[in-house]
């Protein structure tokens, strides 16, 4: 990149810090906002400012949040019996856009893996055992992903959970 600009190249560099975007992708990034018109360069900045600010956890399961609690935790309609368990928050986006699950959630942040140093006081393991004690939970879904790692972290939490005497299943694989 030494054909670029330092403004650019640090630009680039920023971009390319995001998951699955490339050398050549975030150079594409860099040009496209430097090209913009300065009121939707504005707009762009302010909506990264906005989002990092406002953006949390909700308390009590982890997902995103602009509140407390989030939206998900604060439905009173939802069943308060069953609780999903999800690597990240992206997960939950997909269970409610195919409207057939109606419980709560938990995300994780992630999967157990001694390969990049991540076990399991790194993640949101603890408070899944926090939340199923001593409440109305009958079940647990696990819904990692069918990796080793996510596996791994099933297995983990099946272990933890089984002195609850609650019903710990598995995501069925192979179901879009």
């Amino acid at each position: 990149m030494d054909e670029i600009i330092l403004p650019i190249q640090i630009l680039a560099e920023q971009f390319a810090k995001l998951p699955g975007v490339g050398k050549k992708t975030a150079l594409k990034y860099a040009f496209s906002f430097v090209e913009m018109k300065d009121e939707k360069a504005a707009e762009f900045a302010e909506a990264l400012l906005s989002a990092r600010q406002r953006v949390a956890r909700c308390k009590l399961c982890h997902n995103y949040s602009e509140d407390e609690i989030c939206p998900v935790c604060s439905d009173d309609k939802r069943d308060r019996r069953v609780i999903c368990v999800v690597e990240d928050a992206r997960s939950i986006i997909s269970f409610e856009k195919a409207r057939s699950y109606n419980g709560l959630y938990h995300v994780l942040g992630g999967v157990i893996s001694p390969i990049k140093s991540i076990g399991p006081e790194k993640l949101n393991i603890r408070s899944i055992e926090e939340r199923v004690k001593g409440s109305e939970v009958s079940e647990v879904i696990l819904a990692t992903n069918p990796t080793l790692e996510g596996e791994t972290t099933a297995m983990y939490i099946t272990g933890l959970l089984k002195k609850y005497g609650i019903k710990v299943t598995r995501l069925a694989y192979g179901i879009p």
